[in-house]
Protein backbone atom coordinates (compact mmCIF):
# COMPACT_ATOMS: atom_id res chain seq x y z
CA UNK A 1 0.00 0.00 0.00
CA UNK A 2 1.29 3.40 -0.72
CA UNK A 3 2.22 5.39 1.58
CA UNK A 4 -0.65 8.10 3.53
CA UNK A 5 -0.04 11.85 2.49
CA UNK A 6 -0.50 14.15 5.63
CA UNK A 7 -1.80 17.53 5.51
CA UNK A 8 -0.48 19.81 8.65
CA UNK A 9 -2.55 21.98 10.12
CA UNK A 10 -0.18 24.18 11.99
CA UNK A 11 3.59 24.34 11.68
CA UNK A 12 5.10 25.77 14.81
CA UNK A 13 7.77 24.05 17.07
CA UNK A 14 6.14 20.96 17.91
CA UNK A 15 5.33 20.07 14.39
CA UNK A 16 8.62 20.75 12.82
CA UNK A 17 10.91 19.26 15.98
CA UNK A 18 8.36 16.25 17.34
CA UNK A 19 5.73 15.19 14.78
CA UNK A 20 7.55 15.79 11.27
CA UNK A 21 10.77 13.46 12.40
CA UNK A 22 8.32 10.92 14.08
CA UNK A 23 6.24 11.04 10.48
CA UNK A 24 9.56 10.47 8.59
CA UNK A 25 11.01 7.65 10.72
CA UNK A 26 8.34 5.58 8.89
CA UNK A 27 8.52 6.56 5.10
CA UNK A 28 6.80 3.49 3.78
CA UNK A 29 3.47 4.57 6.01
CA UNK A 30 3.62 8.40 5.67
CA UNK A 31 4.29 11.19 3.05
CA UNK A 32 4.29 14.80 4.51
CA UNK A 33 2.31 16.31 1.76
CA UNK A 34 0.74 19.45 2.08
CA UNK A 35 0.30 22.52 5.05
CA UNK A 36 -1.36 25.46 6.29
CA UNK A 37 -0.57 27.94 8.88
CA UNK A 38 -2.17 31.08 10.22
CA UNK A 39 1.30 32.75 8.88
CA UNK A 40 1.65 31.39 5.59
CA UNK A 41 5.41 32.21 5.40
CA UNK A 42 5.99 30.16 8.51
CA UNK A 43 4.02 27.04 6.26
CA UNK A 44 6.47 27.76 3.67
CA UNK A 45 9.39 27.48 5.64
CA UNK A 46 8.27 24.52 7.02
CA UNK A 47 7.66 22.96 3.59
CA UNK A 48 10.77 23.44 2.81
CA UNK A 49 12.08 21.33 5.88
CA UNK A 50 9.40 18.16 5.07
CA UNK A 51 10.01 17.99 1.16
CA UNK A 52 6.89 19.37 0.49
CA UNK A 53 6.09 20.89 -3.23
CA UNK A 54 5.61 24.70 -2.49
CA UNK A 55 1.77 24.26 -4.76
CA UNK A 56 0.96 22.32 -1.62
CA UNK A 57 0.88 25.44 1.22
CA UNK A 58 -2.41 26.33 1.48
CA UNK A 59 -3.58 29.78 2.98
CA UNK A 60 -6.76 27.97 4.68
CA UNK A 61 -7.41 24.45 6.21
CA UNK A 62 -10.46 24.94 4.17
CA UNK A 63 -8.31 24.83 1.24
CA UNK A 64 -6.32 21.82 2.22
CA UNK A 65 -9.44 19.59 3.19
CA UNK A 66 -10.47 20.06 -0.72
CA UNK A 67 -7.53 18.23 -1.64
CA UNK A 68 -8.46 14.72 -2.59
CA UNK A 69 -4.70 13.83 -2.04
CA UNK A 70 -4.65 14.30 1.51
CA UNK A 71 -5.60 11.46 3.41
CA UNK A 72 -5.19 12.87 6.89
CA UNK A 73 -4.89 16.19 8.89
CA UNK A 74 -1.77 16.41 11.22
CA UNK A 75 -2.85 19.49 13.34
CA UNK A 76 -0.88 21.34 16.00
CA UNK A 77 -2.49 24.62 16.50
CA UNK A 78 -3.65 27.02 20.16
CA UNK A 79 -6.18 25.09 21.79
CA UNK A 80 -9.32 27.11 21.13
CA UNK A 81 -9.30 25.93 17.87
CA UNK A 82 -9.33 22.56 18.40
CA UNK A 83 -13.53 21.76 18.13
CA UNK A 84 -13.38 23.58 14.38
CA UNK A 85 -10.40 22.49 13.27
CA UNK A 86 -11.42 18.70 13.80
CA UNK A 87 -15.16 19.62 12.32
CA UNK A 88 -13.46 20.95 8.93
CA UNK A 89 -11.82 17.65 8.73
CA UNK A 90 -14.62 15.49 9.48
CA UNK A 91 -17.06 17.46 7.73
CA UNK A 92 -14.34 16.83 4.17
CA UNK A 93 -14.18 13.42 5.37
CA UNK A 94 -10.67 13.33 5.90
CA UNK A 95 -9.34 11.43 9.37
CA UNK A 96 -7.44 13.66 12.01
CA UNK A 97 -5.06 13.81 14.93
CA UNK A 98 -4.55 16.78 16.78
CA UNK A 99 -2.27 18.00 19.77
CA UNK A 100 -3.84 17.85 23.74
CA UNK A 101 -5.86 19.22 26.02
CA UNK A 102 -8.97 18.10 24.12
CA UNK A 103 -10.61 21.61 24.07
CA UNK A 104 -10.59 25.17 25.63
CA UNK A 105 -13.81 24.20 27.98
CA UNK A 106 -15.82 21.24 29.17
CA UNK A 107 -18.46 22.79 26.64
CA UNK A 108 -16.33 21.88 23.33
CA UNK A 109 -14.85 18.96 24.88
CA UNK A 110 -18.06 17.58 24.95
CA UNK A 111 -18.84 18.69 21.22
CA UNK A 112 -15.77 17.01 19.83
CA UNK A 113 -17.01 13.79 21.69
CA UNK A 114 -20.40 14.39 20.50
CA UNK A 115 -18.89 14.74 16.81
CA UNK A 116 -16.39 11.33 17.63
CA UNK A 117 -20.00 9.70 17.69
CA UNK A 118 -21.55 10.52 15.18
CA UNK A 119 -18.81 9.68 12.38
CA UNK A 120 -16.89 6.81 11.15
CA UNK A 121 -13.91 9.51 10.30
CA UNK A 122 -11.01 8.41 12.84
CA UNK A 123 -10.16 11.42 15.40
CA UNK A 124 -7.26 10.83 17.59
CA UNK A 125 -5.81 12.87 20.49
CA UNK A 126 -1.96 13.39 20.75
CA UNK A 127 -1.85 11.70 23.97
CA UNK A 128 1.38 9.55 23.60
CA UNK A 129 1.14 8.38 27.07
CA UNK A 130 -2.00 5.76 26.78
CA UNK A 131 1.48 3.96 24.66
CA UNK A 132 3.54 3.69 27.58
CA UNK A 133 4.99 0.25 27.56
CA UNK A 134 4.73 1.07 31.58
CA UNK A 135 0.55 0.41 31.51
CA UNK A 136 0.41 -3.06 30.48
CA UNK A 137 3.23 -4.54 32.84
CA UNK A 138 1.67 -2.58 35.79
CA UNK A 139 -1.77 -4.21 34.80
CA UNK A 140 -0.23 -7.58 34.30
CA UNK A 141 1.24 -6.93 37.98
CA UNK A 142 -1.89 -5.39 39.49
CA UNK A 143 -3.64 -8.73 40.50
CA UNK A 144 -0.50 -10.03 42.51
CA UNK A 145 -0.94 -7.05 45.22
CA UNK A 146 -4.81 -7.86 45.69
CA UNK A 147 -7.33 -4.71 45.97
CA UNK A 148 -5.79 -1.39 44.64
CA UNK A 149 -6.42 0.95 48.06
CA UNK A 150 -4.28 3.76 47.15
CA UNK A 151 -1.84 5.41 45.52
CA UNK A 152 0.99 8.43 45.29
CA UNK A 153 1.47 10.01 41.63
CA UNK A 154 4.12 12.24 41.11
CA UNK A 155 5.72 14.75 38.39
CA UNK A 156 8.37 16.88 39.54
CA UNK A 157 10.44 18.35 36.88
CA UNK A 158 13.25 20.70 36.15
CA UNK A 159 12.31 23.92 35.40
CA UNK A 160 13.76 24.78 31.74
CA UNK A 161 13.72 28.58 31.31
CA UNK A 162 15.18 27.85 27.80
CA UNK A 163 12.29 25.61 26.67
CA UNK A 164 10.79 26.69 23.47
CA UNK A 165 7.43 26.17 24.60
CA UNK A 166 7.66 28.87 27.06
CA UNK A 167 7.38 31.29 23.89
CA UNK A 168 4.47 30.27 22.36
CA UNK A 169 1.94 33.01 23.19
CA UNK A 170 -0.99 30.54 22.96
CA UNK A 171 0.39 29.07 25.99
CA UNK A 172 1.50 32.39 27.86
CA UNK A 173 -2.03 33.41 27.58
CA UNK A 174 -3.65 30.30 27.84
CA UNK A 175 -7.51 30.30 26.70
CA UNK A 176 -7.66 26.70 28.24
CA UNK A 177 -8.65 25.70 31.77
CA UNK A 178 -5.66 25.02 33.32
CA UNK A 179 -2.51 26.11 31.02
CA UNK A 180 0.41 24.57 31.29
CA UNK A 181 -0.98 22.69 34.15
CA UNK A 182 -3.59 20.62 32.02
CA UNK A 183 -1.34 21.14 29.07
CA UNK A 184 1.39 19.05 30.49
CA UNK A 185 -0.32 17.27 32.97
CA UNK A 186 -2.97 14.99 31.01
CA UNK A 187 0.23 12.78 30.43
CA UNK A 188 -0.06 11.96 34.20
CA UNK A 189 -3.57 11.90 34.30
CA UNK A 190 -3.35 9.24 31.28
CA UNK A 191 -1.14 6.97 32.56
CA UNK A 192 -2.51 7.16 36.10
CA UNK A 193 -6.03 5.90 34.87
CA UNK A 194 -5.27 3.64 31.94
CA UNK A 195 -4.24 1.71 35.10
CA UNK A 196 -6.14 2.13 37.86
CA UNK A 197 -9.22 3.58 36.27
CA UNK A 198 -11.20 6.90 36.13
CA UNK A 199 -11.39 9.37 38.81
CA UNK A 200 -14.19 10.68 40.82
CA UNK A 201 -13.09 13.31 42.60
CA UNK A 202 -10.33 15.75 43.23
CA UNK A 203 -9.40 18.41 46.40
CA UNK A 204 -6.33 20.20 44.93
CA UNK A 205 -4.52 24.09 45.52
CA UNK A 206 -2.79 24.88 42.51
CA UNK A 207 -0.82 28.39 42.31
CA UNK A 208 1.78 30.19 40.35
CA UNK A 209 5.30 30.53 40.43
CA UNK A 210 6.13 31.95 37.42
CA UNK A 211 4.71 34.74 35.50
CA UNK A 212 5.42 33.18 32.15
CA UNK A 213 3.37 30.49 32.33
CA UNK A 214 0.44 32.78 32.23
CA UNK A 215 -1.40 30.84 34.88
CA UNK A 216 -0.97 28.42 37.59
CA UNK A 217 1.83 25.81 37.56
CA UNK A 218 1.52 24.00 40.16
CA UNK A 219 -0.53 21.28 41.78
CA UNK A 220 -0.96 19.30 44.64
CA UNK A 221 -4.13 17.02 45.32
CA UNK A 222 -5.86 14.43 46.67
CA UNK A 223 -7.52 12.37 44.72
CA UNK A 224 -10.62 9.44 44.88
CA UNK A 225 -10.86 6.80 42.12
CA UNK A 226 -14.16 5.30 41.16
CA UNK A 227 -12.85 2.56 41.82
CA UNK A 228 -12.68 4.08 45.77
CA UNK A 229 -8.89 3.79 46.05
CA UNK A 230 -7.70 6.91 47.02
CA UNK A 231 -4.52 8.69 46.57
CA UNK A 232 -2.55 11.90 45.50
CA UNK A 233 -1.44 13.77 42.28
CA UNK A 234 1.19 16.59 42.09
CA UNK A 235 2.69 18.41 39.57
CA UNK A 236 4.84 20.86 38.12
CA UNK A 237 7.90 22.26 35.76
CA UNK A 238 8.47 25.15 37.41
CA UNK A 239 10.52 24.46 40.43
CA UNK A 240 13.90 26.05 41.07
CA UNK A 241 17.05 24.15 41.24
CA UNK A 242 15.55 20.60 42.44
CA UNK A 243 15.31 16.64 41.95
CA UNK A 244 13.68 15.82 39.22
CA UNK A 245 10.94 13.14 40.15
CA UNK A 246 8.75 11.14 38.36
CA UNK A 247 6.66 8.12 39.78
CA UNK A 248 3.62 6.04 40.25
CA UNK A 249 3.26 3.93 43.68
CA UNK A 250 0.65 1.51 43.96
CA UNK A 251 -0.22 0.09 47.40
CA UNK A 252 -2.50 -3.19 47.38
CA UNK A 253 -4.06 -5.10 50.41
CA UNK A 254 -1.36 -7.88 49.37
CA UNK A 255 1.52 -5.45 48.31
CA UNK A 256 2.37 -2.75 46.50
CA UNK A 257 4.39 -1.28 42.84
CA UNK A 258 6.61 1.12 42.45
CA UNK A 259 7.17 2.36 38.68
CA UNK A 260 9.86 5.39 38.47
CA UNK A 261 10.02 6.88 34.98
CA UNK A 262 12.21 10.40 36.23
CA UNK A 263 15.08 8.76 33.58
CA UNK A 264 13.58 7.91 30.57
CA UNK A 265 17.27 5.47 29.64
CA UNK A 266 16.20 3.29 32.98
CA UNK A 267 12.46 3.10 33.76
CA UNK A 268 11.84 0.58 36.08
CA UNK A 269 9.22 -1.39 37.97
CA UNK A 270 9.56 -2.81 41.36
CA UNK A 271 6.55 -4.97 42.93
CA UNK A 272 6.47 -6.17 46.29
CA UNK A 273 4.16 -8.84 46.97
CA UNK A 274 3.12 -9.86 50.52
CA UNK A 275 2.20 -8.68 53.79
CA UNK A 276 5.17 -8.42 55.02
CA UNK A 277 8.78 -6.63 54.48
CA UNK A 278 10.53 -7.96 51.44
CA UNK A 279 13.67 -7.02 50.26
CA UNK A 280 13.68 -8.74 46.59
CA UNK A 281 10.68 -6.92 44.96
CA UNK A 282 10.47 -8.55 41.31
CA UNK A 283 12.14 -6.03 39.37
CA UNK A 284 11.82 -5.23 35.40
CA UNK A 285 13.55 -2.10 33.74
CA UNK A 286 13.78 -1.05 30.15
CA UNK A 287 14.15 2.24 28.16
CA UNK A 288 11.32 4.18 26.45
CA UNK A 289 11.15 8.01 24.77
CA UNK A 290 7.76 8.98 25.34
CA UNK A 291 8.34 12.02 22.86
CA UNK A 292 9.88 10.13 19.93
CA UNK A 293 8.93 6.49 20.19
CA UNK A 294 5.78 7.80 21.57
CA UNK A 295 4.89 9.74 18.80
CA UNK A 296 5.69 7.11 16.38
CA UNK A 297 3.25 4.88 18.62
CA UNK A 298 0.15 7.55 17.68
CA UNK A 299 1.35 7.97 14.15
CA UNK A 300 0.89 4.06 13.75
CA UNK A 301 -2.10 3.49 15.76
CA UNK A 302 -4.19 6.09 13.25
CA UNK A 303 -2.42 4.10 9.92
CA UNK A 304 -4.10 1.14 11.02
CA UNK A 305 -7.55 2.39 11.91
CA UNK A 306 -7.15 4.33 8.36
CA UNK A 307 -5.89 1.13 6.11
CA UNK A 308 -8.34 -1.00 8.58
CA UNK A 309 -11.11 1.07 8.45
CA UNK A 310 -11.57 0.24 11.71
CA UNK A 311 -11.93 3.64 14.29
CA UNK A 312 -12.25 1.34 17.24
CA UNK A 313 -9.01 0.40 17.68
CA UNK A 314 -7.49 3.75 18.39
CA UNK A 315 -6.22 4.61 22.07
CA UNK A 316 -6.50 7.85 22.40
CA UNK A 317 -9.91 8.48 22.03
CA UNK A 318 -11.80 12.18 22.30
CA UNK A 319 -13.77 10.17 25.51
CA UNK A 320 -10.66 9.46 27.20
CA UNK A 321 -8.89 12.85 26.46
CA UNK A 322 -12.18 14.28 27.90
CA UNK A 323 -11.61 12.56 31.08
CA UNK A 324 -7.93 13.88 31.25
CA UNK A 325 -9.19 17.14 30.66
CA UNK A 326 -11.82 17.25 33.18
CA UNK A 327 -9.74 16.72 35.64
CA UNK A 328 -7.98 19.70 35.52
CA UNK A 329 -11.19 21.46 35.45
CA UNK A 330 -11.86 20.15 38.78
CA UNK A 331 -8.77 20.52 40.12
CA UNK A 332 -8.93 24.21 39.04
CA UNK A 333 -12.20 25.00 40.43
CA UNK A 334 -11.43 22.98 44.08
CA UNK A 335 -8.17 25.19 44.20
CA UNK A 336 -10.56 28.52 43.61
CA UNK A 337 -13.04 27.09 46.15
CA UNK A 338 -10.23 26.54 48.79
CA UNK A 339 -9.24 22.85 48.05
CA UNK A 340 -12.55 21.04 48.67
CA UNK A 341 -13.59 18.30 47.11
CA UNK A 342 -15.27 18.14 43.28
CA UNK A 343 -16.41 16.23 41.28
CA UNK A 344 -14.79 15.26 37.84
CA UNK A 345 -17.32 15.52 35.08
CA UNK A 346 -18.13 12.11 33.24
CA UNK A 347 -19.86 11.91 30.20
Amino acid sequence: MAPLKVGFVGTGIFASDFHLPALQAIPEHFTPYSATNRTKSKAEKFAEKAKIDGSKVYDTIEELVKDDQVDFIDALVPVQHNYQVIKTAVDAGKPIIIEKPLAASLEDAKKIVELDKSTKVPILIAEQWVYFKAIELIKERLTKIGDVVSFTHKAIQQWNPNSPFLQTKWRQNPEHIGGFLSDGGVHQIALLTEVLGNIESVSANTRQLRDISGDDDILFSSVKLASGAIGTYTYSTVFANNKPESSLIIYGTNGSIYLDYTDKDHITIDTYVGETTSTNPQHIEFKEDLFSEGIQYEFENLYEAITSNDKSILKATPAKSFHHYAFFVAAIESSKDGGGAVKVAQL
